[in-house]
């Protein structure tokens, strides 16, 4: 089971070590990891993505609201939400691929952001499902489209409506 924690942490030296280190102490695993201060500049957003069942991810959101620096979490699976990834990739493409790639960047509905004579650099953003599919996609196309560089965020993420993490 997938999970993607939203915590508040105050923002303070050492705040996300801590948090980092709670789950290599108890060998969870961190699969995506994105933080940044919030409107209020004593506070810092961070949003985590890791798996397990049910009673494991119960723990690890026990663990982190045990932490001093954390002022709150949420599970963002529990509830409807919205999750966004940013994703760059670089593709080596000539011939007929060039223009196989430009049309899976349309499917999908990325740009194209850079171009050289043998190059594109697309970007992605979605669900992490979606950035999954497009390189895969692109990864088909045979010998004549190369992946040279993968970039991706991390995930993102708010509940829907009314649902916010707040102090």
């Amino acid at each position: 089971m997938r999970a993607i924690l939203a915590v508040l942490l105050e923002n303070e030296a050492g705040a996300l070590s801590r948090v980092v280190g709670l789950f290599a102490q108890r060998n969870y695993n961190i699969e995506t990891l994105t933080v940044a201060p919030t409107e209020d500049h004593t506070l810092s957003r961070l949003t985590l993505t890791t798996s397990g069942d049910q009673d494991r991810i119960t723990q690890i959101i026990k663990h982190l609201d045990r932490l001093v620096e954390v002022v709150s979490v949420i599970n963002l699976c529990a509830e409807e939400h919205v999750e966004r990834e940013l994703l760059l990739v670089k593709v080596r493409a000539v011939g007929d691929a060039r223009q196989e790639v430009k049309r899976s960047a349309d499917v999908f509905r990325g740009q194209i952001v850079d171009v050289t004579s043998d190059t594109y650099t697309v970007q992605l953003v979605g669900p992490s499902q979606k950035l999954d599919a497009f390189i895969s996609a692109i990864g088909d196309n045979g010998e004549e489209a190369t992946i040279l560089e993968v970039v991706r965020s991390g995930v993102s993420g708010m509940g829907r409506g009314n649902r916010v993490l707040s102090a």
